[in-house]
């Protein structure tokens, strides 16, 4: 086999391999759901917990990197504490193990019919649920098929002097393997890529044992790179969740390495006892130093948090996903309690959706993208809050409510729902600016004024719907109600000025039809402070 074709073969195998690896991960989070995002939200009281939600989140969606970042947008809302977290992440180590274990059962030659069930599923069946389904094979089986590809591009490599040499040199010196290891992994951003390529050239007699295990923990430090991308430019949660990952992977290779020799002796003996073959044997010695690393730390998760948060200080904008004030046993003992706490929560919503206008403000002005990520929080944290006073309100409405309690909870419901919409508004424009990001439109100095005087507006009438809510206060709900017919009006008005700053050439086409639609989407949020205005003065006047 000539120097071309061992190239092109390996990179191939490697190029199907990560589409395969991709492509199972995104279908299982489809099929996975928000069951990824529950399991991690429920069973994380305690770093013991965390550890076994991080397993099996990372075997689900195969990707200890994706379930890292679950945690981090969790910690980001306040679902689970910095603690929690490494606890997850613990466990995420352990889980990328399971794909070691399944390369090393061997079913490479079954990746094309594989790979044909997957296509027939996602082809032939309109329903979604199937296609979710057949990517999943599709994936598993293209991973195979690469896998397979690699280890034909990578076995001429035994017989190649230069490679025995090097195979030697990681033998006598461990940290080489390591660097390589770390080396290979950030290049292809994928540790299960990594460790399955060790695995074909342990199969091909490309490499000792001694000279493979280096490399292997090397793969595990190398992972922890895609994190730290992540982090790069993100909030203060992704840095000390990513530097976690880095100092307990770190820890974890230093230990073994100085253990080198013994640990190296286990797996030999392992793979004699259980008669492994050597792809096997690398996943046993992955799944052993990953597990026992986990066993070593995990009593040290609150000091690794201590060092963790004094390396990264600062306070961390932290924005509460969880109902505050929804107990259910106020329903069954007090719906009108129950109502009053609903209220509460509606409160809250309304303040998130405050604080999450003034982030899009923010990003609109400064372009920083910190403000578009707490952008996209407050909106699920609103999303969040949606779902759960409108399930708590259905089971109060079970109960027995006189009429005014009954006014209450019409107009919870509807302001619930107004509330969900100015979130959808927040993100249309958070998006209206990427868009402008992207495709380099600027906006004039004109322009920027205008919508600055339209935000502002904006944002008092929307100020004054909530306060009006809060305090039942009429009259404050008829000011809600003028400032919205003013903001009716500006829009009219800066739509006028648009047109003519097009016409005389200070505007661009597409920087005009970015303006009109973040003005547009600004005047829907007047319109649903309005609505929410709307509801107090109609529950006065039905008194």
């Amino acid at each position: 086999m000539d120097i071309q074709t061992i190239v092109f073969t390996f990179l191939g195998g490697l190029g199907i391999f990560l589409f395969g690896l991709k492509f199972m991960s995104e279908g299982l989070q489809k099929v996975a759901g928000d069951r990824l995002r529950d399991i991690l939200d429920k069973f994380t009281s305690n770093p013991f917990l965390g550890v076994i939600a991080g397993i099996i989140v990372t075997v689900l969606i195969q990707s200890s990197s994706g379930s890292t970042v679950l945690t981090i947008g969790l910690v980001n809302a306040g679902f689970m504490t910095l603690q929690q977290a490494i606890g997850v992440i613990m466990g995420a180590n352990i889980g990328t193990t399971v794909t070691a274990f399944i390369i090393g059962i061997k079913v490479s030659a079954y990746a094309l019919p594989i790979m044909f069930v997957g296509t027939f599923l996602l082809f032939f069946f309109k329903n979604k649920k199937v296609n979710h389904y057949g990517q999943v094979i599709m994936g598993f089986g293209a991973l195979f098929y690469g896998l397979k590809l690699m280890g034909e591009g990578v076995s001429p490599l035994r017989d190649v002097q230069a490679f025995e040499q090097l195979t030697i040199s990681m033998s006598e010196n461990p940290i080489l393997g390591v660097l390589i290891g770390v080396i290979f992994t950030v290049a292809v951003q994928s540790s299960s890529a990594s460790i399955g390529l060790l695995q074909q050239l342990y199969e091909q007699g490309a490499m000792t044992l001694p000279a493979a295990l280096p490399v292997l923990f090397g793969d595990n430090i190398g992972t922890t790179i895609t994190a730290v991308f992540a982090a790069i430019g993100a909030s203060l949660a992704a840095k000390r969740a990513a530097l976690t990952h880095v100092i307990f992977n770190l820890i974890g290779a230093t230990l073994v390495l100085v253990l080198l020799v013994p640990y190296t002796n286990l797996v030999s003996y392992l793979q004699g006892v259980l008669n492994l073959n050597p792809a096997m044997t690398i996943a046993f010695a992955h799944g052993i130093f990953n597990v026992s690393n986990t066993l070593i730390q995990i009593p040290f998760v609150g000091f690794l948090a201590y060092i963790v948060v004094k390396l990264i200080p600062g306070k961390e904008t932290e924005i509460e996903y969880k109902a505050k004030h929804l107990d259910t046993s106020f329903v069954y003992r007090s719906p009108a309690i129950a109502l009053g706490q609903a209220k509460l929560e509606t409160l809250r919503m309304a303040e998130l959706a405050e604080k999450g206008l003034s982030e899009v403000w923010q990003y609109i002005k400064t372009n920083q993208r910190r403000h578009a990520e707490l952008t996209v929080q407050f909106e699920e944290a609103i999303n969040n809050l949606d779902h759960k006073i409108t399930d708590y309100l259905v089971l109060i409405s079970e109960r027995s409510l006189s009429n005014e309690n009954s006014k209450l909870h019409s107009v919870l419901m509807d302001t619930v729902r107004d509330l969900e919409r100015v979130g959808d508004h927040m993100e249309n424009l958070m998006e209206l600016v990427e868009y402008q990001l992207t495709n380099k439109v600027e906006i004039s100095e004109d322009a920027q004024k205008d919508l600055e005087e339209m935000f502002l507006l904006t944002s008092k009438t929307l100020n004054k719907a909530i306060q009006a809510l809060d305090k039942n206060d009429v009259k404050l709900a008829k000011e809600c109600i003028m400032d919205e017919e003013e903001i009716d009006s500006m829009e009219r008005k800066l739509r006028k000025k648009h047109i003519l700053r097009v016409n005389e050439g200070r505007c661009s086409g597409s920087a005009g039809i970015v303006f009109v639609d973040m003005v547009s989407n600004l005047e829907r949020i007047g319109d649903h402070a309005v609505n929410i205005a709307e509801t107090v003065i109609e529950d006065r006047i039905n008194e």
